[in-house]
């Protein structure tokens, strides 16, 4: 019987309607209810619901209606029935569209509102005051109804879905507030004789109660233009991206074609000057290749027939044909966007005090408000029910979650975009906010500080043994490895045109080496072992003759791969892989942020410790000759230390240890099963990102701490103001109409201070 437990999905759905902190918390409540969820995360300023649920207990359907129960709507982006799929430029585009769709609409009842407000003003107080105040209350009242039923219905339409499920959200206190303002207006244009006679002057704040939906509305616009800013980084990336790319026609003339028409196995011609359409290799010609768009490195790649390349890339002065290996939604572009898009989506664990916050931020100001009321009705001063009504306004409008709700998405949406230009891509929130505590970085040698792209320097055959022999054996088995040094190995096999033997029985010890048989053009078989000494050595081989040629070659850097043969040293092969020329800058820049550097390598002692002098690594904070879970044991000695570790590597044996530490950093030219295991992917494997990522990091994390500290010290300032606390002593009181207006700067002020971080210079470590 499969006992296997069901496997959860993960679905992203577009929500409407929310405007604060409270309504992202009550929609994760009524997720966090439904059978079938395991978890969900409600993302303000991207607005968009991230669900990981179980698809045996839930389908899109329960989600859908678990959102629409908490008073909310999912907006619908699939193609019609029968169309054909959205492509991801379709997607953002119509993302774009209807975020210009609804600013348009903001900002058209924002500016009536406004203009209907001075024109109150103007009246009440202009030449045709001597009409007298009945007079021109009746005049005020029917466009200040128009604007509290047509504008105000962005607040009363959501209030009162909250209200109906018995919560509050933003829009209550809004709706709330403009209703006293305009239903306490209507009572004193329609019966103005009761009021005088229960002595209070029938003022209206017909002004006030369409100035504060004016000016609430135009924050919602700026927020709104504001947050569009932040999405930059998604429209950059999609923008990289051509539109057509060139056909190679068997027996005829290229012809262009539409990007989503190009299939895996096409081959394409790219001419000096255009975008590499998708990821591919090349086949014929070569080229320089500039990566600076999706890596932010400037130094072109040479290319040439074997070669890979990236979608979204530019071109050199070369022309060169390529076969598409990855198309659409597979393409590394695409991944990327993916990745961001996911971050961007996501939650850092510090927004959960917002998010507690914004549980009871509401209710308590509904109650504070009501007490304000009260105490001044009782105790204010003459007329007391004007005082006491406007200050019960100011409480409700001064108070705005709106603020603490976009303090941390806004800083993440910028901080993973910035990010994802300079070929930092950070998986999501949580990620972002442990890589600003990193207090140690292990590194891995092969691929991360050296090239990865390795050659074989001299081979050294046993006595009785010669050089192309050692070579066929070693180049035939290593056929199967996905190692760099085992493609170096293969490539000089290649080049005598040997290393075509017959293997079976292929075995990849990872952190070691090879083994298999391999079968000779004669026929006969032969057990073949290739890898580091310690691999050797634990097949019983004496590898003592080579002592003397192995410590001269490992003093200068180069690795070393043994082979053995039939259980005797066969011989060994030297390989150089030239450190990257930034690797000590990078290690420079580690050590200047105060973070303990490690190299950990599979490769021998005295190669190891020759290329930690190169880039400045101390002999103590190195460690050779490990296995996959030696690198893990090495994560937690250190975290055993009270360390927070990332770990930094490109191979399958570096996977582990990067699952196992607190950050995994995957340098993007490496494995798949590595870039998967990771919380960062650096797109160019320039290690200078190592730093450029924790120092993005952190000055995102001081974005979001800042955000926070303003969004709170606003609301603990400024509603103690509006409740009247100030009048006694200084005669100091908050008019509605600048509540508002504060309310509305409050917002703003928190995105354009997250928009602070699209100027992050990955070189030069901070803000610039």
């Amino acid at each position: 019987m499969n006992t296997r437990p069901p496997t959860a999905v993960e679905v992203a759905l577009p929500i409407e309607g929310m405007t604060c902190a409270s309504c992202v918390n009550r929609i994760e409540r009524f997720l966090g209810k439904t059978p079938g969820v395991e978890t969900a995360s409600v993302n303000l300023a991207t607005e968009v619901a991230t669900i990981r649920y179980l698809p045996d207990v839930a389908d899109r359907a329960t989600l859908v209606g678990a959102i629409e129960a908490a008073g909310y709507d999912v907006r619908e982006r699939a193609p019609a029935e029968g169309a054909a799929p959205l492509s991801l430029a379709d997607e953002v585009s119509q993302d774009d569209l209807d975020r210009e769709r609804e600013a348009r609409s903001l900002l058209i009842a924002a500016s009536a509102s406004i203009a209907v407000a001075i024109g109150i003003m103007v009246l009440m107080f202009g030449p045709t005051a001597s009409l007298g105040m009945t007079q021109l209350n009746r005049i005020a009242l029917i466009p200040a109804t128009f604007i509290q039923v047509w504008a105000g219905r962005r607040f009363y339409r959501p209030a009162w879905r909250a209200a109906r499920h018995g919560t509050t959200n933003m829009e209550t206190l809004v709706a709330v507030g403009t209703t006293a303002a305009w239903g306490y207006s209507v009572v004193v244009t329609l019966w103005p004789e009761v009021v005088m006679a229960a002595g209070i002057e029938p003022v209206t704040y017909f002004d006030s109660s369409t100035i504060i939906i004016g000016l609430v509305l135009l924050g919602r616009w700026l927020e709104a233009r504001a947050k569009v800013r932040t999405a930059g980084a998604i429209r950059r990336l999609v923008g990289l991206s051509p539109k057509t790319a060139r056909l190679v026609a068997i027996g005829g003339e290229d012809r262009e074609v539409a990007l989503e028409a190009v299939a895996v196995g096409d081959m394409l011609r790219v001419r000096p000057g255009e975008i590499v359409p998708v990821d591919g290799a090349v086949v014929e010609g070569g080229s320089s290749v500039d990566l600076s768009m999706l890596t932010g490195e400037p130094i072109p790649v040479e290319v040439g027939p074997g070669d890979e390349v990236i979608g979204a890339s530019l071109n050199g002065t070369g022309s060169f044909v390529m076969r598409a290996t990855r198309v659409g939604r597979d393409t590394a572009l695409a991944r990327i966007v993916d990745l961001v898009q996911q971050a961007q989506g996501s939650k850092a664990p510090i927004a959960r005090l917002a998010d507690r916050i914004a549980a009871v931020f509401v209710p308590m100001v509904l109650g504070l408000a009501a007490l304000t009321f009260v105490v001044w009705f009782v105790a204010g001063p003459e007329p007391s029910l004007t005082f006491a009504l406007t200050s019960f306004i100011a409480v409700l409008v001064i108070a705005c979650p709106c603020a603490m709700g976009l303090a941390t998405p806004t800083a993440i949406m910028v901080g993973t975009g910035r990010g994802a230009e300079a070929g930092i891509i950070i998986r999501g929130g949580e990620a972002l906010e442990t890589a600003h505590r990193v207090t140690a970085v292990v590194l891995d040698k092969t691929g991360t500080l050296t090239l990865g792209r390795p050659s074989v320097v001299r081979v050294t055959p046993a006595v009785g043994r010669s050089v192309a022999e050692l070579l066929d054996l070693a180049g035939s088995l290593e056929r199967g490895s996905e190692h760099p040094l085992g493609a170096a190995i293969r490539a000089r096999a290649l080049e005598d045109e040997l290393g075509f033997g017959t293997v079976t029985g292929f075995v990849a010890i990872a952190g070691g080496g090879v083994e298999g048989i391999v079968w000779a053009a004669d026929g006969t078989a032969h057990a073949v072992v290739v890898g580091n000494r310690r691999l050797v050595v634990e097949h019983g081989v004496d590898v003592a003759p080579f002592d003397e040629v192995a410590t001269a070659a490992e003093s200068t850097g180069e690795t070393l791969a043994f082979v053995a043969v039939d259980g005797a040293a066969a011989g060994l092969i030297a390989l150089g892989d030239p450190v990257k020329p930034t690797a000590a800058e990078a290690i420079r820049g580690l050590a200047d942020a105060g973070i303990e550097v490690w190299l950990v390598s599979g490769d021998g002692r005295l190669t190891t410790e020759a290329v930690a002098r190169q880039v400045g690594i101390g002999p103590d904070r190195v460690e050779s000759e490990t296995r996959p879970a030696d690198k893990a044991a090495t994560i937690e000695r250190l975290q055993a230390r009270g360390l927070v570790v990332a770990m930094v590597g490109d191979g399958i044996n570096d996977a582990p240890a990067i699952a196992h530490a607190d950050l995994g950093i995957a340098i993007g030219t490496g494995a798949d099963v590595a870039i998967e295991a990771s919380d960062v992917t650096l797109v160019g494997g320039d290690p200078r990102s190592v730093t450029a990522a924790i120092d993005l990091s952190r000055a995102t994390m001081r974005v979001i701490r800042q955000n926070l500290f303003w969004a709170f010290a606003y609301n603990i300032v400024l509603i103690p103001v509006a409740m009247g606390v100030l009048y006694p002593a200084f005669g100091i009181t908050l008019n509605p109409a600048m509540a508002a207006g504060a309310m509305a700067l409050s917002s703003v002020s928190v995105v354009m201070n997250s928009l602070r971080l699209r100027r992050f210079d990955p070189r030069g470590r901070g803000l610039t």
